[in-house]
């Protein structure tokens, strides 16, 4: 039976619906904010509860669409919502799990010992902040609809066009019905859910976004071996890959956390990915609900399941992932603590055991193992399975369950230690490799602290400091200050004659600088070249760049217009962006545009002879028929530069050094790392790909073009 009540909720639903209406107004309070966050968070609390399904194995399909309509549907090929009637309020499963907080498998610990849909209150609290939400089930061969208008139940009068949340809506009385509206396969189970956001609270520029969908469904496929995900995107939007039709992508992987780390992972590898599981057991004392409707405490006995992934690559940036139930927690929590004090804890205890062979003074303080020195290079993830745990808020970001930490501590200091101490070939030589490693990155960071703390700017008296061999500048302003990195003693000559030594500083060096690329920290500190130039910047290197402490605005690198001189530069580029990288991000890394060739054009009459520089063979051809259309005579003989020193100090200044005339390159972080993998196939370690290059290229080599 049904009524036409349109102001309000019924008598009826007053006790069902009341913390709804609560929900809708403090949202924040369960999503975090109703923007384009609280809208995705919503779409999350629907995806999880089908990914629970999955966990505990009676799902392997999740379908997501984005309709044209705004609204999104999430399907599952799982058991399917009970439909069956809820003893205690006499309600169907469905009505239950879609307008009661704190209702459904995952509160109370009965359908599931581990679930993404933590506190019970996602299906509802998206129900009720929908203006209009359909959910289908698939069970016993039948499918059965009920749909909601706000979080009530009810029966919207659709066009022939389709379902919309504008229909006329009417809200049942008497009592709720569960419609059954079609026949399924009897072994077919599974849930259908289609809501659209209530714009009522979310505003239209709220969106759901492609980009973290498809991230979100890699990221759960990592973590759910063997689920499937499909996204797919009807919206057409500008600027997202669907934007011309339909866009679907379908994820799906079976090597869990160990294929989740290589493709996070950023750098070439030191360590194997290496797999850390064990469990751990801690009691709680939680209310519970009793036969007489009461809430008891409880002592209750919980399991939790800790599986780490990680590796260390020869970089420095750390990434870390942590998951409970496979619900990502950005900000951390007990279970990303106790993973970091376990790999610290071991790090530390096997540094001491090696200390003979790592040259590593146990007496000496300066010569601790830190957080920072384990963590540098690290990819890792680490997820924690366990029943109702705690988190700071509905948003799910931090865990606060305390007992995790000493358990996840202790698995990863017992298995991480086996693999530090095993007597098998490659487990010693990586782990070697790995002790080694952290060493230097200890020593690197206590190097740069100390190199920060003498080189700040100086004044005129304190400049005994930096190498004698800069040309320092006058001038205290970073904005305005530049340092120009010279290729070469005889290009600093004439560069000394052509800066402006108010605000320009040159800093010579002598040919290519060490290959950083191969090089470990400790030997690039110890090169004279690239400790230098670190020392004169004045900012540290690697985690310890500070960029604020940097004492030039500018870093110009000016090197010859030939083979040699891009050699050199690339070489500084990745010495930049491996160590300095901030600097590059910043854009405050150039280099300098040299010309390769000067033209002198014959004045005619009183008018002097006029000098012309081009950049490129090919401007050079331009410039000259360009002259000869104009009936401009040149001379013949015209120079090609082949290095910076053959340049007199006028014409320096003139094309290279002088702000007004000068043309400077940016190098970005896209140069930067598109230079890094050029370097790496180059000048790497790995010879087979510089061999396939080096075979493939050989056909369109000009012999007649080699400098010999």
């Amino acid at each position: 039976m049904t009524a036409t009540s349109e102001s309000g909720y019924t008598a009826r639903h007053l006790s069902v619906l009341e913390g709804l209406e609560a929900v809708r107004k403090r949202p924040g309070m369960y999503i975090g904010s109703t923007d384009s966050r609280g809208l995705m968070h919503c779409l999350w609390e629907i995806i999880d509860n089908s990914v629970d399904e999955a966990l505990g194995g009676h799902a392997s399909k999740i379908r997501v669409v984005l309709h044209a309509d705004s609204s999104v549907t999430v399907e599952d090929d799982g058991r399917g919502i009970p439909v069956d009637a809820e003893p205690k309020t006499g309600l169907s499963g469905v009505e239950v799990v879609f307008t009661k907080l704190h209702a459904g498998g995952e509160f109370g610990g009965g359908s599931y010992t581990a679930s993404g849909g933590l506190h019970g209150v996602g299906a509802s609290v998206v129900n009720a902040l929908s203006a209009r939400l359909d959910v289908e089930v698939d069970r016993g061969g039948k499918t059965h609809l009920m749909t909601f208008h706000r979080g009530e139940p009810g029966v919207f009068d659709d066009p022939r066009t389709g379902p919309t949340p504008d229909a006329p809506f009417t809200p049942f009385v008497d009592h709720s019905e569960l419609a059954v509206v079609g026949k399924v396969a009897r072994g077919r189970t599974g849930t259908r859910v289609r809501y659209w956001a209530d714009r009522q609270v979310f505003p239209k520029s709220a969106v759901f976004s492609y980009d973290e969908l498809v991230t979100r469904a890699r990221q759960t496929t990592f973590l759910v071996p063997g689920l499937e995900i499909t996204v797919r995107d009807e919206r057409g939007l500008p600027g997202t890959p669907g934007e011309t039709g339909p866009h679907e992508e379908v994820f799906q992987h079976t090597g869990g956390a160990v294929d989740f780390v290589e493709f996070l992972a950023p750098d070439t590898p030191v360590t194997a990915t290496w797999r850390l599981q064990g469990t751990g057991h801690f009691s709680e004392t939680v209310p519970v609900l009793d036969s007489r409707g009461h809430m008891t405490p409880q002592e209750v006995q919980r399991e939790c399941e800790v599986d780490v992934a990680l590796r260390w690559g020869v970089g420095y940036e750390t990434e870390v992932r942590s998951f409970v139930n496979i619900i990502a927690t950005p900000k951390g929590g007990s279970h990303l603590s106790g993973f970091e004090q376990g790999l610290l804890k071991m790090v530390r205890k096997q540094v001491e055991a090696n200390a003979r062979r790592l040259k590593v003074s146990a007496k000496d303080s300066a010569e601790r193992i830190e957080k920072d020195d384990v963590l540098a290079g690290l990819t890792a993830v680490v997820t924690v399975r366990l029943a109702e745990p705690q988190f700071e808020g509905q948003t799910k970001e931090v865990l606060g369950t305390a007992p995790v930490r000493a358990i996840v501590a202790r698995v990863v200091e017992k298995e991480l230690g086996a693999l530090l101490t095993s007597s098998k070939r490659d487990d010693k030589a990586q782990a070697a490799l790995l002790l080694d490693k952290v060493v230097a990155e200890m020593r690197a960071r206590v190097t740069a602290r100390k190199q920060k703390e003498i080189s700040r700017r100086k004044n005129a008296l304190e400049t005994s400091s930096l190498p004698a061999k800069l040309a320092d500048c006058r001038s205290d302003d970073v904005r305005r200050s530049e340092l120009f990195i010279v290729e070469g003693d005889s290009a600093l000559g004439t560069a000394k004659l052509a800066r402006s030594s108010d605000f320009q500083a040159l800093l010579p060096i002598r040919g290519k600088i060490l290959n950083v690329q191969k090089a470990s920290i400790s030997d690039m500190l110890r090169n004279a070249e690239c400790a230098a130039i670190i020392q004169v910047i004045g900012a540290g290197s690697g985690r310890s760049f500070d960029l604020e402490a940097a004492r030039y605005g500018k870093i110009v690198l000016m090197t010859d217009a030939d083979v040699d001189g891009a050699h050199i530069r690339t070489l500084l580029l990745t010495l930049f962006y491996r160590y300095m990288r901030p600097l590059v991000e910043a854009g405050r890394v150039f280099a300098a545009v040299p010309p390769l060739h000067r033209v002198e054009v014959v004045g005619s009459g009183k008018r002097k002879n006029e000098y012309l520089y081009t950049y490129s063979e090919a401007e050079l051809t331009a410039t000259l028929k360009r002259l000869d259309r104009a009936g401009r005579r040149y001379k013949d003989d015209i120079q090609r530069y082949k290095g910076l020193g053959e340049m007199d100090a006028d014409q320096l200044a003139e094309t290279t050094m002088d702000p007004r005339h000068r043309t400077l390159r940016r190098v970005t972080v896209e140069h930067a790392e598109a230079a890094e993998r050029v370097f790496e196939l180059l000048m790497g370690s790995d010879v087979a790909p510089r061999k396939e290059f080096i075979v493939a290229g050989a056909s369109g080599l000009d012999r007649s073009k080699i400098d010999a």
